[in-house]
């Protein structure tokens, strides 16, 4: 669980305690609730990361609600986004490993995630990571109810895939700008799981073609 969870959880019991002691149990009970709520909104789950050569991650859990190709100053982009609602797991993590190059924070208005403006105009991280011969961009932006996003990295610092880097609390969004060749594995509507996912393969032979190669030179070794 992330740290947060116990602060909100541990001090929502602490109310419900109060009230159930100045006036009766059952006032209580929207404090449980909502503590009960926070410990299990604050999970953090272990996950299994794939090790395939050139996959990309999935940098949160939630929706893929768009995919789609940017213009950036360096040049075309494949842009993958992702809707966490308040029921998804909020821990971000790494998409590939590699070196964290930058980090900008931009701050913002706190329009519907779910709206394409949502990348341009919202309070966000840009977070950049290069390794595994590619340079990613990744956003972790925040939503209608999301007011503090959280980076745990800072310039410099070395990320595995799949490692954890932060989290944004409540409903939010992550887009993920990959190479324009990028071999996208997803589609609209998919749901998927931070660090466990794979979304696309970049820079490396996709693991399907290494399949096909391997058992067309078997064969023809048969021949």
């Amino acid at each position: 669980m992330v740290r947060d969870g116990y602060y909100y959880g541990l001090a929502l019991f602490g109310v419900a305690a109060l009230v159930a002691w100045l006036t009766s149990p059952p006032w209580a009970i929207p404090a449980l609730v909502l503590a009960a709520f926070f410990l299990w909104f604050f999970r953090d789950p272990q996950r299994v990361i794939p090790a395939t050569a050139g996959a990309v991650v999935s940098p949160a859990d939630g929706k893929v609600t768009d995919i789609s190709m940017v213009q950036l100053e360096d040049g075309p982009r494949r842009r993958i986004s992702i809707f966490l609602s308040v029921f998804d797991v909020h821990v971000n993590r790494s998409p590939i490993t590699g070196i964290i190059r930058d980090v900008r924070y931009q701050r913002g208005q706190f329009r519907n995630a779910m709206g394409a403006a949502s990348a341009e105009h919202n309070e966000q991280n840009v977070i950049t990571v290069e390794g595994e011969d590619q340079r990613l961009v990744f956003k972790q932006i925040a939503g209608l109810l999301a007011r503090r996003i959280v980076f745990t990295k800072k310039i410099g610092d070395r990320v595995e895939r799949g490692e954890r880097v932060g989290m944004i609390k409540f409903g939010s969004r992550t887009d993920i700008l990959l190479d324009a060749g990028a071999d996208v594995k997803v589609k609209v509507g998919d749901r998927v799981k931070g660090g466990a996912s794979v979304l696309a393969y970049v820079g490396r032979e996709r693991p399907e073609l290494h399949s096909v190669l391997a058992s067309q030179g078997q064969r023809r070794g048969q021949t």
